[in-house]
Parts: structure tokens; C-alpha cells; sequence
């Protein structure tokens, strides 16, 4: 048995770095393909370069998005989650709050990254995300293509994954942070075979001993029915200090009487439109396979 991480996903094939440098390509037993990338595993040699995954090792944190019928794995063993935004195109507010509640309840700090402030003026974008700062949530401006640099101290000592929509620059901020890295994605997929450069796959690249950083596909929904009501309720972060506090213990902040989530936006502490998210969240998760 040989310990490695898995550094690469490509549907039901993994690429696993050993201990000492070696990259194998590996499957899983079975049909089983519950693996994601940053994952500890044990694998089993079958070839020089081939192998077979035999057991996974227990996580520290897995980041992942679900439907009512099937889960899609974003990456394993992160500390910190990059939401790569940009001033053009304009980014949904929907899927940032999704990808936030995905964070919170995966125990994964987030960062918002606001990309392509060199494109568009970045004015209208950073006012939509002062809220977020408000909430706590770190909010970094970039323009990948002209300086990476801003970006280098939120990954030092960090396992990071970007995610977010497609087109808001994660292919140019990784090629940005480790240059020549399109010629590298090229090698393996011609090593796999796919006959297609691996757009779709998710890999792991070390930015140096202590920092790795994991690229996912980009994003076009990130349904979260594999969270309860309270876990929901928990991860909306200006919740946590009334919860507890309505006049019924099972409220879900719909349109309960006695509501203090609905009474304290009418304080004005707490921000109408996330209240919105959470209910369209809270109505989705009630409605599993409908």
C-alpha cells in the first residue's frame, strides 16, 4: 500500500502524487467515485504508472454541491475557499451566497475575490459586495492579468479552491500564480487520452511547501439539498446571534409570526435579500426530488 493525494479528477479517473514525486493514474474499486481532489488516499500498484485506489483517509473538510437526486465533490482537505467574481461579466449574487452557506457549512473560510478590475470599473461591483464586508467576509480586488500579487498573501499557508461562474478569469489567475501551467494540464490529458485539453477536470498544484491551490470547473448552479434547515440557517452568518430567539422553537423564517430573523431586518440589522436567498434555499431542500 502506497499513502498519495489525489491532484487531479477527471470524472471516474484520479491522478495520485506519491510521497516521493511519482504522479499514478489511478481507479477506484467498483463503481465507486466518491473521491475529490485534495483527497489523502492508499493506493495499490498494478502497473509502474497505473494503480488502484483502496481506501480513502479521513478528511478535514469536503466542499461539495448537490441536487435532489446526485452530489458533485469540489474538492477535499481545503482550508479556504477562493469565490473568483468579476466586474464583466456581471457575476450572480445568487451563486455567491450559495457558494458562502457551502463554505460556512463545510467549516471552510471564504474569500471573495472581485477579478477583473483593470476590465470594467469595479465601483458598482465592490458597492454590491460591501454588504459582505459588513458580514466580515474578506473582499480582495484583482486584476489577474496585470498583477497576481495582491492575491499571494491569501494563499500563503493555505490549501485554497477557486470556484465560481465561467468566464470570471480562474484560468488566468492560476496561469498567473504558476506560469507555463497550460503546457501541464496539456501533458496530462494527453497522458489520460481524453484527446481534449481537461477544462472540465479539477486539479491540485502546490504554489510552493506549504500552499496548494485547487482549481475547479466553472460554475453555472450549486444546489445545496444536501444541507437541513438548521444547517442552512446556521451558515447565513448574521442569523447566528438571534437564533433560538423566536417566539416558536421551530421556525424557519418564512412567515412565522413572531420571527426575530423577519424582526431584525425590520431593524435594519440584518439585510432583507440574504433573507430571500435563505428562504429559496429553505423552499429547495423541502422539495427534494419534486
Amino acid at each position: 500500500m502506497l499513502q498519495g493525494q489525489v491532484i487531479a479528477a477527471y470524472g471516474k479517473r484520479y491522478r495520485v502524487e506519491l510521497g516521493d514525486g511519482r504522479e499514478i493514474s489511478c481507479v477506484t474499486r467498483g463503481k465507486k467515485t466518491d473521491l475529490a481532489c485534495g483527497d489523502l488516499v492508499e493506493i495499490q500498484l498494478t502497473d509502474k504508472h497505473e494503480g488502484v485506489v483502496e481506501s480513502l483517509l479521513p478528511r478535514r473538510s469536503l466542499l461539495y454541491r448537490s441536487n435532489a437526486y446526485r452530489s458533485k465533490f469540489l474538492a477535499a482537505n481545503v482550508t479556504q475557499a477562493v469565490i473568483v467574481l468579476a466586474t464583466t461579466p456581471g457575476f450572480y449574487e445568487e451563486l455567491l451566497n450559495r457558494c458562502l452557506v457551502a463554505a460556512e457549512a463545510a467549516r471552510i473560510q471564504p474569500l471573495i475575490l472581485l477579478n477583473k478590475c483593470d476590465a470594467a470599473d469595479p465601483s458598482d461591483a465592490l458597492d454590491r459586495l460591501e454588504r459582505y464586508s459588513r458580514l466580515g467576509y474578506q473582499v480582495q480586488p484583482l486584476s489577474a492579468k496585470q498583477n497576481i500579487q495582491p492575491l499571494k498573501p491569501w494563499l500563503q499557508k493555505q490549501t485554497s479552491v477557486l470556484v465560481g461562474q465561467s468566464g470570471m478569469g480562474k484560468s488566468t489567475i492560476v496561469n498567473a500564480l504558476l506560469p507555463g501551467l497550460s503546457v501541464r494540464t496539456q501533458e496530462i490529458s494527453e497522458a489520460l487520452d481524453s484527446g481534449k485539453h481537461t477544462t472540465t477536470a479539477t486539479h491540485l498544484y502546490h504554489l510552493n511547501g506549504d500552499s496548494q491551490l485547487i482549481d475547479s470547473p466553472g460554475l453555472q448552479e450549486f444546489g445545496l439539498h444536501h444541507l437541513s434547515v438548521e444547517q442552512l440557517e446556521h451558515a447565513f452568518i448574521e442569523f447566528r446571534p438571534f437564533l433560538g430567539k423566536c417566539r416558536f422553537s421551530n421556525c424557519r423564517h418564512m412567515k412565522e409570526p413572531g420571527c426575530a430573523i423577519h424582526e431584525a431586518v425590520a431593524n435594519g440589522r440584518i439585510n432583507g435579500e440574504r433573507v430571500g436567498y435563505y428562504q429559496t434555499l429553505v423552499n429547495e431542500i423541502s422539495h427534494k426530488g419534486l
